[in-house]
């Protein structure tokens, strides 16, 4: 177990690490290409800028409160146990506050400068990460991160909403693609850290069914998602490049969920893990380029 350190020992590092910055730009990432996305042209700057600090402002709250949530299990395990407030390097109270000071300045920039929508259902995501999934589904359902996935999968959707104001059919496609990712991408993980799960009575889907049942879920939902993925095309939101690298990509992550099944390379969970998020990225990315190198139509 950690050692705990003095809260004197806090700096702005510590901070920085309670909004988890990498997962937050991932987000950030898919929101600003939901913006883009959802007109012909150009996103107003304002709306760029103002829409993605509120939205990452919101997320790093959440952020927190999983830190404050998850302390305990945190120190038992590996990945986690330095985290800022794990080890009391920043207090429960110092750490309420400032997701307080975060939710609260990025709930109201998108209400005073994007548009209410975009601000609830943002709360709405918050709530869903940080409260319902944190401390409830977490600890309460193997199929916690499929139930929870919807709130991480919501910032395509935040980004439409902001250059839009309405939900529209193609933004909540952007929202499926991402909830259909998360199962292969955060199971993959879980494999590699069973042990540290069932140490710590967290139910994941290893810990409770077995790692050869938890590989065949990672196949069964790559190739929902692989075909989900095809979707824009089909329905004209994206053209011919996006559905190239769709298929590149979907096959790559298709022979890593393959590789998981084979069981001959021990590396297999944690090369699955961080493929996927470079298929996300990736896949973000080319949607955009072929946004505007092929226009066609937006819902």
């Amino acid at each position: 177990m950690a050692q705990v350190q003095s809260t004197e020992d806090a700096s702005w590092r510590d901070y920085k690490e309670l909004t988890k910055p990498n997962v937050v730009l991932l987000m950030i990432l898919t929101s600003a290409i939901g913006m883009f996305m959802a007109v012909p042209g150009m996103v107003p700057l304002d709306v760029l800028v103002l829409g993605n600090l509120g939205i990452a402002l919101c997320a790093g709250a959440a952020a927190t409160v999983n830190h404050l949530v998850d302390q305990r299990i945190d120190l038992q395990m590996a990945r986690t146990h330095n985290r800022p407030v794990a080890t009391g390097r920043v207090s429960n109270s110092q750490a309420a506050i400032f997701a307080l000071i975060m939710g609260g300045l990025g709930m109201a920039i998108l209400m005073l400068f994007i548009n209410p929508l975009t601000a609830w259902l943002t709360l709405a995501s918050l709530v869903g990460y940080a409260f319902v999934y944190t401390m409830f589904l977490k600890r309460a359902t193997p199929q916690n991160i499929v139930i929870g996935g919807l709130a991480g999968a919501a910032p395509p959707l935040l980004g439409w909403t902001a250059v839009t104001g309405e939900v529209g059919g193609h933004g909540l496609l952007l929202v499926l693609i991402i909830f259909a990712w998360t199962p292969p991408h955060f199971w993959a993980l879980a494999i590699h850290r069973r042990e540290e799960y069932a140490a710590v009575g967290i139910p994941m889907l290893p810990v409770t069914h077995g790692v050869a049942f938890t590989k065949l879920q990672i196949l069964l939902y790559t190739i929902i998602m692989f075909l989900i993925t095809l979707l824009p095309y089909a329905t004209r939101m994206s053209g011919p490049l996006y559905l190239l690298g769709a298929v590149v990509l979907g096959l790559g992550f298709l022979y890593w969920a393959v590789e998981l099944i084979r069981d001959k390379n021990p590396r297999a969970p944690m090369e699955t893990f961080k493929y996927s998020i470079i298929y996300l990225m990736a896949l973000f990315v080319v949607m955009l380029v072929d946004h505007y190198l092929f226009p066609v139509s937006t819902l």
